[in-house]
């Protein structure tokens, strides 16, 4: 397995991986639940540079030419430029008050949504793949990165704790609950 930054053609694979640690989330924003809108919502937004779920801020893990995880992160900093076209785009086409609340901010590198393909769950795939941002990020360019977890899943804040994620707080998004985590060099 390969972890490696994403490419355009990646795109078509990169939106339903996504999707399955997104999905309820991408339902809020369309306003209905619908698989294949949700998958076209998140797809088209994929395809396209400068927003928060571009593949430019993307990596893929890669085995036998098959994409089998993915995991987008992005500067918290970034977070209002990058989410702009988002929220223009749901607010023209599905929900005129959507405003949602910043998951990110300023000082960490926001590991905003990791998913990894159904049928390849279960063989460390996310934990190799958190590892690898976490030797990027935090040990060779001293970076804190962050997380939020939905309190409701338990066995994913136990993998970020093991990893060596602390919680930092909590922060809402779109109206759930979650805990907000991070892991830095000091």
């Amino acid at each position: 397995m390969i972890i490696r930054k994403a490419n355009i053609s990646d795109s078509k694979h990169i939106a339903p991986i996504l999707l399955l640690a997104m999905e309820d989330l991408i339902y809020k924003f369309i306003a209905k639940k619908d698989y294949a809108a949700a998958k076209d919502f998140l797809q088209y937004f994929v395809e396209k540079e400068n927003n928060q779920y571009s593949y430019q801020n993307c990596f893929v893990a890669e085995a036998d030419n098959e994409i089998i995880g993915a995991v987008n992160i992005y500067n918290g900093a970034d977070l209002e430029v990058l989410r702009n076209p988002i929220v223009e785009y749901v607010r023209t086409n599905f929900n005129s008050e959507f405003d949602p609340e910043f998951e990110s901010q300023a000082g960490e590198f926001y590991i905003d949504t990791l998913g990894v393909n159904p049928h390849h769950r279960g063989k460390g795939i996310g934990s190799k793949i958190l590892q690898f941002l976490i030797e990027e990020y935090v040990h060779k360019n001293k970076q804190t990165l962050g997380l939020l977890v939905d309190e409701d899943n338990p066995l994913a804040k136990n993998l970020y704790l093991k990893l060596g994620f602390k919680v930092v707080g909590e922060k809402k998004l779109v109206g759930k609950k979650l805990d907000h985590l991070q892991i830095s060099a000091n």
